[in-house]
């Protein structure tokens, strides 16, 4: 899990220990809403913008991928692709928001990592690879 730029030792370990079995999610995007990395509630089939996070789940993890995502951003000097996109969203839509997009975004990261054992391919040029 420590593959992906941003993410080391403490928060992969915080990680395992909060998902505990990457099995019991359908599929990877709905690690975000587990967290409480969501911007929007859903109900009944109409969908609300509450404007913050939801602030369910792990604290502890929320904030570490928080973290990740803004060292990510301010820190790691190598270009990726996922920085790429985040430097991207805060041109368009602020930093803060641009973080939790990020930290978002590295829980469905690392939960496929782990489910399918595989890396993140680091696209330095156009950045234009996917997951």
């Amino acid at each position: 899990l420590m593959s992906v730029p941003g993410v080391g030792p403490v928060v992969s370990l915080a990680f395992v220990a909060t998902i505990d079995d990457p099995g019991r999610f359908s599929n990877s995007k709905a690690v975000g809403p587990a967290l409480g990395l969501v911007p929007r509630l859903s109900q009944s089939g109409e969908t609300e913008r509450i404007g913050r996070i939801s602030r369910c789940g792990d604290a502890m993890m929320r904030g570490l991928l928080f973290e990740a995502a803004t060292v990510l951003l301010t820190r790691v000097r190598t270009w990726s692709w996922l920085k790429a996109w985040a430097v991207n969203l805060a041109k368009r839509r602020g930093m803060k928001r641009a973080i939790v997009a990020l930290s978002r975004r590295l829980a469905v990261i690392l939960h496929r990592i782990w489910v399918d054992g595989s890396r993140v391919p680091m696209d330095t040029g156009n950045g234009m690879s996917r997951l």
